[in-house]
């Protein structure tokens, strides 16, 4: 009775906690399997963002009471931002679920199964849930394991090519439409000599592509670092990485616009590992809702930042998350989000409709946005990203990009990659080019995809 399955919700840091916590398991002995359906312990790792990803894991969890209530020994656990956020309350909705933990204690969810099932092996009845969202001190020091695609029970063994490395935890920007502060608790960072031992782990295995994360992630380091010759700690961690032998190519999410200063915009020109592509939130495109969201920056200093990245790498690809609808957004604030966000010429974008947080600033705001007008301007933005996307897509066409073969695509059929602007392209290509940068002249492109041919003279060994 140790079979794991874990759903995770939400964004990439979730992602990262979840291959952590499953990593964990493993080591303690427990067997991760692709299938809810095979699992004796079904882990749901859930987000809060937005009042519709809770509803979503809640509906689920509900759904899976039924399950229990079939098999009294399968055991049901919330992990997590909503964990995080609503606590004990949860088992108000959800008496069945067993484990409820936060987000600072992701590394004790093997110790917490362990008790429940020898608990139940010896008969014993538990009683009330195991709850635990307490803070703990250098809990971001914990996600640092990462799990081997081929220990996961009924999926084809793979390689793994790209990996996430959390590198700092938390956030101090107090935005008024943002619950991240209370899930995630106050900025902490891991420290550099550690992330930098985990990421020559990972190249070692063969990982080609390293995604640094955070929830703000330009802020690292900033109380624990000097700046040397005016580089951020940010950006020295940037070259260590960029050092590594074997790693191919660095990303990262999420930045602040903030955290761009003038070291990072000349990093993109200097450290060609560094990949051509920026997630810059703008969130609105108004200075005057700027100021009510309390985003330290105006639509003015935005452009400027996108413009100085385009001077570095001209061919630089960009997304962003806007909000639309937030309290008070008039027509004429809409305007100014529309005309930014066609000036940008963005290739991908998180556009998302206010949703009322409890607990945060903006959820008392008066002047409340309507339904139908928030679903209108998120509509009329879609549609410019949509032909803006396509646009930008079919520029390539004709030209040879360099991709990195991840591995087949959902089809099977075919394979799959991204460029070093992050579009995804699907080609045909042997089982031996999985964790090789290719080129790939492209044939065909879509809003969201490019198909193209190998060019097998393009293929670096990653040896």
């Amino acid at each position: 009775m140790n079979r794991v399955h874990i759903k995770t919700y939400g964004c990439q840091m979730n992602e990262r906690d979840s291959e952590a916590v499953a990593a964990m398991l493993r080591a303690r002995g427990y067997r991760m399997v692709a299938s809810e359906e095979e699992c004796d312990i079904l882990l749901l790792n859930t987000c809060s963002v937005r009042d519709a990803a809770e509803q979503k894991a809640i509906g689920k969890a509900g759904y899976l009471s039924a399950r229990k209530r079939r098999q009294p020994d399968f055991v049901l656990g919330i992990l997590g931002c909503m964990a995080q956020n609503r606590g004990a309350s949860l088992l108000e909705q959800l008496p069945d679920v067993d484990l409820i933990v936060g987000t600072q204690k992701f590394h004790q969810v093997p110790g917490y199964l362990d008790n429940l099932r020898a608990a139940r092996a010896a008969g014993v009845p538990i009683g009330a849930s195991i709850v635990d969202i307490a803070e703990e001190a250098g809990s971001q020091n914990t996600i640092k394991d990462h799990w081997v695609p081929e220990a996961i029970e009924g999926a084809e063994p793979a390689r793994q090519v790209s990996a996430f490395v959390s590198i700092q935890q938390g956030c101090n920007m107090d935005c008024a439409f943002c619950i991240v502060p209370k899930t995630r608790g106050d900025e902490r960072s891991r420290p550099m000599d550690d992330i930098v031992r985990e990421c020559e782990q990972l190249a070692a295995r063969g990982v080609r592509e390293i995604t640094l994360l955070g929830q703000i992630v330009t802020s690292y380091g900033r109380r624990d670092y000097a700046h040397t010759g005016g580089i951020s700690p940010f950006v020295q961690l940037l070259e260590r990485v960029h050092a590594i032998e074997g790693i191919a190519r660095i990303r990262f999410t999420s930045p602040h616009p903030r955290g761009f200063k003038q070291d990072l915009v000349e990093a993109y020109g200097r450290l060609p590992k560094l990949c051509g592509y920026v997630h810059l939130p703008m969130q609105s495109g108004s200075n005057r809702i700027l100021r009510v969201m309390n985003r330290p920056y105006t639509r003015e200093r935005y452009r400027e930042i996108v413009d100085s990245l385009r001077a570095v790498r001209p061919d630089m690809y960009f997304s962003t998350d806007v909000i639309v609808g937030f309290p008070g957004e008039t027509e004429e604030d809409f305007d100014q989000t529309r005309e930014l966000f066609e000036a940008c010429n963005y290739d991908m974008a998180y556009v998302f409709k206010y949703s009322v947080r409890t607990g945060t600033p903006a959820a008392e705001l008066p002047d409340q946005v309507p339904d139908e007008v928030k679903e209108e301007r998120n509509q009329a933005l879609l549609e410019i990203l949509r032909l803006n996307s396509l646009r930008r897509n079919e520029v390539l066409l004709g030209t040879t990009e360099e991709v990195l073969v991840e591995g087949p695509d959902k089809t099977g059929r075919r394979f799959t990659g991204r460029t070093r602007g992050n579009r995804v392209t699907v080609f045909d290509a042997d089982p031996r080019l999985v964790g090789e940068l290719v080129s790939l002249r492209i044939e065909r492109a879509s809003v969201s995809t490019l198909y193209g041919e190998l060019v097998l003279a393009g293929v670096e060994s990653a040896g």
